[in-house]
Formats: structure tokens, sequence, C-alpha cells
């Protein structure tokens, strides 16, 4: 089942192998078109009918209102009126001054759950080399959803090339996104102020991969670490589990399994540690389809893996 509904991307054919192909720099309004983008959310005020069999008095319910695409009239969610409606134009709008001025190059952007929720990712034009083969580049992703499950969260990204794994890039001591709640306005300029503060903080993220890539790791030390990072609290006795199943895989993927495992940088190293866990999140942890492994990876439980994976390596190089 494909979460997609549809997208536009350059390079290389995207994880799930869907999607229009567009050559380099092509226009915002290209991206639109291709990527599916080129329709807006309307409002509506929610309306039900009192009576038995559905016939009788139509009432209106002013607190709520429906929200639903502009081109198909098909339903996206119930929300309250104070909810601010960010349009799937505007998320490829952001990047507009970003790609004509600074650099950046827009490589995909898309639709997803019939337009509830819709993401760009382009890339920064920031990159570097981890012992001479191990390239990792920035990206600036930006996504929002109308059905509650997400605010606007604009985020830099890093893509390691060897593995296609993605990581969120740590702003100082905070996480590296930036987030809009619904309640709020979504001014774009405003978001990029705040990302502006960030942006040198590439260079320290270089520093911290440098530092991981480094840091040598014994077979002790990285069971250690890794049990911590999948230890959860079962919710029905609170009690600690460790989810065996994927610390088996981690460890196959971290002891030459994995993709770029053997590289200089990664070999037994805290970086290598760290990329076994974001092959698993991004590639094999369990999920009913790519793309809804790809959202989690993005969004949701396989985001929250990374983070305390990256965490828990940066103890060892503090």
């Amino acid at each position: 089942m494909h979460l997609v509904q549809t997208m536009a991307y350059t390079g290389e054919r995207p994880w799930h192998g869907l999607g229009n192909k567009l050559s380099p720099h092509q226009p915002i309004e290209e991206w639109k078109k291709n990527a599916g983008m080129d329709w807006s959310i309307e409002a509506s005020e929610v309306r039900y009918i009192t009576g038995s069999n559905h016939v009788g008095v139509i009432s209106a319910f002013p607190a709520q209102r429906v929200l639903y695409r502009s081109d198909t009239k098909a339903p996206l969610a119930v929300v309250s009126r104070r909810f601010q409606v960010v349009q799937p134009g505007e998320i490829l709008e952001f990047y507009r001054d970003l790609t004509a001025h600074n650099g950046f190059e827009l490589e995909t952007a898309g639709v997803l759950r019939e337009g509830r929720k819709f993401w760009a990712l382009a890339r920064t034009g920031q990159s570097t080399t981890l012992k001479g083969r191990d390239r990792v580049d920035g990206y600036l992703l930006l996504a929002t959803a109308c059905d509650g499950t997400l605010a606007t969260t604009a985020q830099f990204t890093s893509i390691r090339v060897v593995c296609n794994n993605t990581l969120s890039i740590a702003l100082g001591n905070a996480s590296g996104a930036i987030k809009v709640p619904h309640r709020s306005q979504f001014d774009q300029d405003a978001v990029k102020r705040q990302l502006g503060i960030t942006v040198s903080s590439w260079d320290g993220f270089v520093g911290r991969m440098k530092a991981l890539a480094e840091r040598a790791v014994d077979a002790d030390s990285a069971e250690v670490l890794l049990r911590r990072v999948f230890t959860y609290t079962d919710p029905t006795n609170r009690l600690a589990v460790v989810n065996e199943q994927a610390l088996s895989s981690v460890r196959a993927l971290y002891e030459g399994g994995g993709r770029g495992a053997q590289m200089a940088s990664s070999r037994r190293t805290a970086w290598g540690l760290l990329n076994s866990v974001t092959e698993y999140v991004d590639h094999h942890r369990r999920a009913r389809s790519d793309d809804h492994r790809r959202d989690a990876a993005w969004f949701g439980q396989g985001a929250q893996i990374k983070q305390r994976a990256w965490d828990e390596a940066m103890k060892l190089v503090a």
C-alpha cells in the first residue's frame, strides 16, 4: 500500500520507484504541477442531518470545519475553526528564493495520504567526505499535514550517499527541527530567519561526524549502546523491554552487513554504529510499506529511534 499519492524528483529514482522525473533547476511552477501540489485546501462548515433514515433537518456545527481538496472535492479532515491551513503550494514556495539565490536545489516533493500530508526536500549545497570516501550531503526538509498529525516542520537533514540514510541535524543542544503548530500562522520568512541562525550548524555537525568516525567502539560498548537505544517501556506493565529482534538486525548491519559498513569511517567506529541504526530505521524496520517506513523515519517513531541513537553516540565523543 502506497502512502505517496503523487511526487516529483530529480536525480536517482526515489525509494519506491514512483514519481515524475524532472531535469534539474526546474521552476517552482513545474514542481507544483509534477508533484501534484497545484491544488488548494478549501474549508466548509460541518453539517449533519437529524431524523430517522437520514431524512430530516440539516443543521450546522459551527465550531468545526471540513477541509477538502479544491480539485477532487475529496474530504481531508475535520478541524476546529482556529486551525490554520498551510497550502501544498506554500511548501514549495518556501524554496523559491532559496533555489533562486542560495544555491538550494529541490530533489523530491509530493503528497501523502490523499493530500493530508505533503513535503519537499532540497539539497542545501553543503557536503563533506569522511576519511576520503564516505560522503554526506546536507538537505532541508519542509513538511506539514492538514489532519493535525504533523505541525509544519522545517528541519535540516543529512543524507549519507553510500546508503541513503537520513539523519536530522541537531542544532546546538536542540533537535534540528523548527515546528509551527497549526494554531499559529505559518510565516515562511520567520521560519527562514530561525533557520538562518542554524545554517552554520552544518559545520558543527561535520565536526561531530568526524569525531564519531575517529572514535573506536569495541563489541561490548556497541552492545551496551544498542541496548539503550532499543529499550522501551511496556505500556501495559510499565516494565523496560528490549526489542531483541531490532537489536539483532542492527548488530548484523554494524558487523559488516550494512551498506558502507566496511568503509574506514565505519568499521568498528561510533559513526558506523550510528549508521547501522539509521540504516535499520530507513530501510529494514518492519512497516506496512516503504512509504510507511519513510514516513516513520522522517516524522514518527523511527525518527525518535534515530534521535536516541544520536544522543547515545554523542556521549561517546563528549
